[in-house]
């Protein structure tokens, strides 16, 4: 079977269009990855070539020595994956050190994985020993709202966790164990990877201060609606901030505890703090 013909290359490239058309990845900015089940790699393999230099991860993830990636690549725009694929993105194979990578597929015209493959790498091992494997998705986007509040609210997990929790019920069901934020850093490197790898222990969602968001899930439609409901939240967020700096009133903690309870889910109480 050839790459563009299977369903995680289409699931692939739908993601990255659908967050360009969100306004989500101006020019080059973003990037995606996903774990390729080992039965999609062997269906494929007549397409992969083993003839690529082995590169350095930037960061060491023995436990992701072999898996096999699809990867955005470095400084390409995601508004052009659809159109070119083989262009814009790559299959990359992990070494058995899980230290170096290869490229198997893709970046036909040149170039690397997605600067922040470190990054990437280091939260799908994360993610990967958390859900026994369930977790395959790592996304990066640029949104604009939940970018702005990195400026005006506190960095911590605490507060963006219940500020983004009041502004929509489904909030706290769709991510109940909160979301964690990291103040600014230079993005790219390996002390960036290991802040929001120790973030991605606990959550499914990382904030980047002033730079943009990190989501981890199962699937691409998950992952991809993780990212779109923060960012509607923060959306309203901006929108109640820019009418008037208090709330007349907005969900308490005890509507929270409620409402755990109804939906099944468990909300910890450090975001239940009274204000």
């Amino acid at each position: 079977m050839k790459v563009l013909d299977t369903a995680f290359a289409k699931g692939f490239i739908r993601v990255c269009d659908d967050g360009f058309n969100q306004n989500w990845h101006e020019r080059n900015g973003g990037n995606l990855s996903y774990r390729i089940k080992p039965e999609e790699v062997e269906s494929v393999k007549e397409e992969l070539s083993y003839d690529g230099k082995w590169q350095p991860v930037g960061a060491s993830v023995p436990a992701l020595s072999g898996e096999y990636f699809m990867v955005s690549g470095s400084g390409r725009f995601m508004r052009n994956m659809i159109l070119e694929p083989e262009t814009n993105c790559c299959i990359i194979e992990v070494d058995q050190t899980g230290e170096n990578y290869r490229i198997c597929w893709g970046l036909v015209k040149g170039g690397m994985p997605t600067s922040e493959l470190p990054t990437h790498l280091m939260n799908h091992e994360v993610k990967m020993k958390a859900t026994e494997g369930r977790y395959r998705v790592i996304y990066h986007a640029h949104p604009a709202n939940i970018i702005a509040l990195t400026f005006v609210l506190p960095l911590t997990d605490e507060v963006f966790t219940r500020e983004l929790w009041e502004m929509a019920t489904e909030c706290p069901v769709v991510f109940p164990a909160g979301i964690g934020v990291v103040g600014w850093m230079v993005p790219g490197g390996r002390d960036i990877a290991v802040a929001t790898s120790r973030l991605m222990e606990e959550y499914d969602a990382a904030v980047w201060a002033h730079h943009g968001l990190f989501c981890a899930g199962e699937d691409f439609d998950l992952t991809f609606g993780l990212m779109h409901t923060i960012e509607k939240s923060a959306e309203i967020l901006v929108k109640v901030l820019s009418i008037r700096p208090d709330k007349l009133q907005t969900i308490t903690p005890q509507d929270f505890r409620n409402l755990a309870v109804d939906f099944h889910v468990n909300l910890p109480e450090k975001f239940l703090y009274e204000k």
